[in-house]
């Protein structure tokens, strides 16, 4: 039923207005990578809450924050959809891992000279004492 409605993106001072006037029938929190978001319905209509009107679903990291929030608007009832739920961003996370590796076999293939380890600290007691 939710699938089939088009879903409109809100922002913060909407999502008040309609939970003020009392129009929300249900708030879905939704997990996905790296956090939570909030689907709200109200009649035929279910709606999206943005970080701004016309941007971006608004993601809230903590569930505890997110619980907060909705209890501020006074939406004490939603269901929870963890289906999705990732607590990081692992494709975030799979591209640091590559950018690391990557960075690692840099410096173990640069072919200048390396410094021992008693020349780098004399070097550096060196410049120290400089004033």
């Amino acid at each position: 039923m939710l699938a089939t409605m088009t879903t409109e993106i809100i922002d913060h001072a909407t999502l008040t207005e309609l939970a003020e006037a009392g129009i929300v029938d249900s708030a879905y929190v939704i997990g996905h990578a790296g956090g939570w978001g909030i689907l709200v319905k109200d009649g035929s209509a279910k709606r999206m809450l943005a970080a701004q009107r016309g941007q971006p679903a608004r993601v809230f990291r903590e569930l505890e924050t997110l619980v907060a929030y909705l209890k501020e608007l006074g939406i004490q009832r939603f269901e929870v959809d963890a289906a999705h739920y990732t607590p990081d961003n692992p494709t975030a996370a799979a591209s640091y891992t590559k950018w690391l590796k990557a960075e690692v076999q840099e410096a173990i293939d640069d072919p200048s000279p390396t410094v021992a380890h008693d020349e780098a600290m004399r070097q550096i007691r060196a410049a120290i004492k400089q004033p």
